[in-house]
């Protein structure tokens, strides 16, 4: 991971110079009908799909079984949190005329993936429903879309197709160790995207409740 990249300064941001994120200032009731103020951030680039993002997990495995189901992550600088971020592939803006393009969620998890990997995907496994992605903090949502690739035999690696300021590293990770590695990330320094720390230990417990081991 050679990344130089670095937080230089931080400003404060007026909310009207804002290009991609909006403060709102939001007024409900408690069930007891007393009137509360909560603030939250959100998008201004939600498009007609009412779709902010989109994750994708790739599932990459092989017809003759010659290694195991791995998964494919990215190492991103995110200046937010300064640090070197280990994520699953993410799309912070799905285009703003999702449907009226034609493209839907499904096509922009299979798009992004093989720009940012080089891996193709054969067919989608499953796509969620609309999901939160920090409730009390943001109106941001996403879905997750779980691609599948498969190879004829060894492991192959292609290609990226980034766009011009993107530096990303990506990195296949069999899944049986997938929660053991992002381990070892954060003892580097690394921060983990939740988003793929709670599949690794999803996936981890229930191999753990399979075996009885827990």
């Amino acid at each position: 991971m050679a990344f130089r990249s670095r937080v230089v300064a931080f400003e404060e941001l007026d909310s009207q110079q804002a290009k991609w994120i909006g403060l709102k200032k939001i007024h409900w009731q408690d069930p007891t009908g007393k009137d509360r103020l909560w603030e939250a951030a959100e998008r201004k680039t939600r498009g007609s799909s009412g779709v902010d993002a989109v994750a994708i997990f790739a599932i990459i495995r092989s017809k003759k079984e010659t290694f195991k189901p791995s998964t494919v992550i990215i190492e991103q600088y995110r200046p937010p949190i300064d640090k070197v971020i280990i994520e699953v592939m993410y799309s912070p803006e799905l285009p703003a005329g999702l449907v009226d393009d034609g493209e839907t969620v499904e096509a922009a998890a299979i798009r992004e993936l093989e720009e940012e990997t080089g891996f193709k995907a054969d067919r989608v496994i499953e796509t969620s429903s609309l999901l939160a992605t920090d409730p009390g903090m943001t109106t941001a949502n996403m879905k997750l879309s779980m691609l599948s690739v498969s190879m004829e035999d060894d492991l192959q690696t292609y290609d990226q197709k980034l766009d011009a300021g993107e530096f990303i590293v990506k990195r296949v990770v069999e899944l049986d160790n997938l929660h053991a590695e992002l381990e070892e990330y954060s003892k580097k320094g690394c921060v983990v995207d939740a988003r793929l720390h709670h599949i690794a230990v999803g996936y981890a417990l229930a191999a753990r409740l399979k075996t009885g081991s827990i």
